[in-house]
């Protein structure tokens, strides 16, 4: 099982779950190693299953929470990064948002929602964060404004925060599991690793063109 493509089914010849309605396009395959069908998400993507499925991703500075049921297991991960503003802010308040804040409130509310709408309750609703490493050259440390934007956000909701490993300066790579809410991550300690770099650079030079509104509320 070499290609990506002959890792589209499992070794029975099965394939991954349904996926919900809004996530057929996220990319799926069968995890040898973990002996389970997984969901990876890039910058700027999320993923929501109710099916024993993993959701995988590799952090800089960006954040990931992992929000799920812990009731009707049903769960999800985001990967998101804040713009870069003039002045470095971008702090949540919960009412006036700035664009950068705008950003990270929108990644969070449509995770969250988009597990509430598949059957979850947010009575439920227990969350785990995960990045912020301090990995690009930049005068602003993106990865803490993140992690603040994100601790400040689940504070302010009421939300329960069940773990968290976040800022130092390496890469981490998330496996998440909402079925069961286990979380297997591993600090990327080869700081060679141009490829995340790369697409964390990348990713802030589009968010700086994007123009980013939010209207969602939370249910």
């Amino acid at each position: 099982m070499s290609s990506y493509s002959s890792r589209k089914v499992n070794p029975a010849g099965e394939a991954p779950p349904q996926p919900y309605e809004g996530f057929e396009k996220i990319n799926r395959y069968w995890d040898a190693t973990n002996k389970i069908f997984s969901a990876k998400i890039l910058p700027g993507e999320f993923y929501v299953t109710g099916e024993n499925e993993m959701v995988t991703t590799v952090l800089g500075s960006c954040v990931s929470a992992c929000v799920r049921d812990k009731v009707f297991l049903i769960g999800g991960m985001n990967h998101f990064m804040l713009p870069v503003d003039a002045d470095g802010s971008g702090r949540w308040s919960g009412e006036m948002l700035d664009r950068s804040t705008r950003y990270g409130n929108f990644a969070m509310e449509h995770l969250i929602n988009e597990v509430l709408r598949n059957g979850g309750m947010r009575k439920n609703l227990e969350i785990k964060v995960f990045g912020g490493g301090r990995v690009l050259k930049q005068a602003t440390d993106i990865g803490q404004k993140n992690i603040d934007f994100v601790l400040e956000f689940i504070r302010t909701e009421g939300l329960q925060l069940l773990a968290k490993d976040v800022g130092d300066i390496y890469p981490r790579k998330v496996n998440y599991f909402p079925a069961t809410g286990k979380v297997r991550m591993k600090k990327l300690r080869n700081m060679h690793n141009e490829t995340i770099i790369k697409r964390e650079e990348s990713y802030i030079h589009a968010l700086e063109e994007e123009k980013v509104e939010s209207s969602i509320e939370l249910f």
